[in-house]
């Protein structure tokens, strides 16, 4: 789950992260009201939506006066913009932060992730800030500077210390970026996170570090023990077919595709991504129905990939361990006479009862495509892609 970075920096806030001072606004006269509450008279407008790139697409603007702050609301709020992360379609924007305005000094990088491979998290800082970090990665990763923290006994302050020097950081500076840094932490470890960047964490003329960007994502299996993060949630950011298969239950994430997946299990979703990648064509999503393949379910999972325009055909590929195919069968059957598929369905069942299973759909008056393998099974939703094509 995503939040906007004025949440994010509520959060920061509230673990001692220094950030500057600034207030969200949902219309104009909200942001002329943020405006007064703040001291500085030159902000900084931003644009809420969940994607990188703000800046370069329009979607932060300075303003030195009540006029200024009228007109960049009036302009903005409710704008299409359009960012490197958004795609062409863009997202339309519904709130502001609006935000003391900054003298800054140097810009600067720092961000936690989860490192899969080493099963450690990972602390990057970069004196590169204020730029994309996969262009930092990609031309001079050098300059991204990383350190592992064990789960077991999380940051130490002699970590977070050779990070602030790393930034070549001075004085009472390191002192400001170490608490900085063990404070990230904090919310890191407490809320569950799968990501927390500040882009650019700036040092300014007065000598400060602050955030002046804020950057979390959580880890959607940990939201059960944080009933208060949910609420923070904007359900108009999320993809409307996420949200609705979230609402069912499903493992879904749309892709650019036109090859849509009912699969059972992440692994053999993935898998069966890779192979319709490997005969030429493309997933138009991922969808684990998990271990239940009832008729409802299929029928859910029917809906959410249908919504999809670019969807030409769907391939089921369901391997029966603890659940029965001749189950699953019946239920795609039931599920198909309930909902209007105009599309080719490639069905293909493995393991306990495949062969009922397969009896069940050939003599079915419903229009399948029975599969007799993996690859089989690939190759025919990709070549009926094609078909539905001409």
């Amino acid at each position: 789950m995503k939040i906007h970075e004025y949440q994010a920096k509520g959060l920061f806030r509230a673990y001692g992260v220094a950030v500057p001072e600034g207030y969200p606004a949902f219309s104009v006269d909200e942001a002329l009201q943020a405006y007064d509450k703040l001291e500085s008279k030159t902000v900084v407008i931003k644009a809420q939506i969940h994607a990188g790139g703000r800046g370069k697409g329009g979607g932060v603007k300075l303003a030195h006066s009540r006029d200024e702050v009228r007109e960049t609301a009036q302009s903005m709020l409710g704008m299409r913009l359009v960012t490197h992360q958004t795609g062409p379609e863009g997202k339309i924007v519904q709130r502001l932060l609006i935000e003391s305005g900054i003298n800054i000094c140097r810009e600067l990088y720092a961000g936690i992730v989860l490192d899969r491979a080493a099963r450690q998290y990972v602390f990057m800082v970069s004196t590169e800030g204020g730029v994309e970090i996969e262009k930092v990665a990609a031309e001079t990763p050098e300059r991204i500077i990383k350190v592992w923290i064990d789960p077991a006994t999380g940051l130490t302050p002699f970590q977070a210390r050779k990070l602030a020097f790393a930034l070549e950081l001075e004085g009472d500076q390191v002192k400001q970026a170490v608490k900085v840094f063990m404070a990230l932490w904090s919310v890191f470890q407490a809320k569950d996170c799968s990501l927390i960047e500040i882009n650019p964490l700036v040092v300014t003329d007065e000598n400060r570090v602050l955030a002046l960007d804020a950057k979390i994502n959580f880890d959607d299996n940990g939201l059960f023990r944080h009933p208060d993060l949910l609420e923070l949630r904007d359900f108009s950011e999320d993809n409307p077919a996420e949200t609705e298969a979230a609402r069912y239950k499903l493992n879904y994430i749309k892709l650019d595709g036109n090859v849509g997946c009912m699969v059972n299990g992440a692994g053999l979703a993935m898998a069966t991504m890779d192979i319709i990648k490997l005969y030429g064509g493309e997933p138009a999503n991922f969808l684990d129905v998990g271990g239940v393949a009832n008729p409802e379910t299929v029928a859910n999972g029917f809906k959410i990939i249908l919504s999809d325009p670019n969807v030409k055909s769907i391939l089921i590929n369901i391997f029966g361990g603890i659940v029965r195919c001749d189950r699953v069968a019946q239920g795609v059957i039931k599920a198909m006479q309930t909902v209007n598929v105009k599309v080719p369905v490639i069905i293909r069942l493995e393991g306990t009862n495949a062969r009922e299973a397969a009896d069940l759909l050939n003599n079915s008056p419903l229009d399948f495509i029975v599969s007799t393998g993996f690859k089989d099974a690939a190759q025919k939703a990709v070549k009926a892609v094609v078909t539905e094509a001409t």
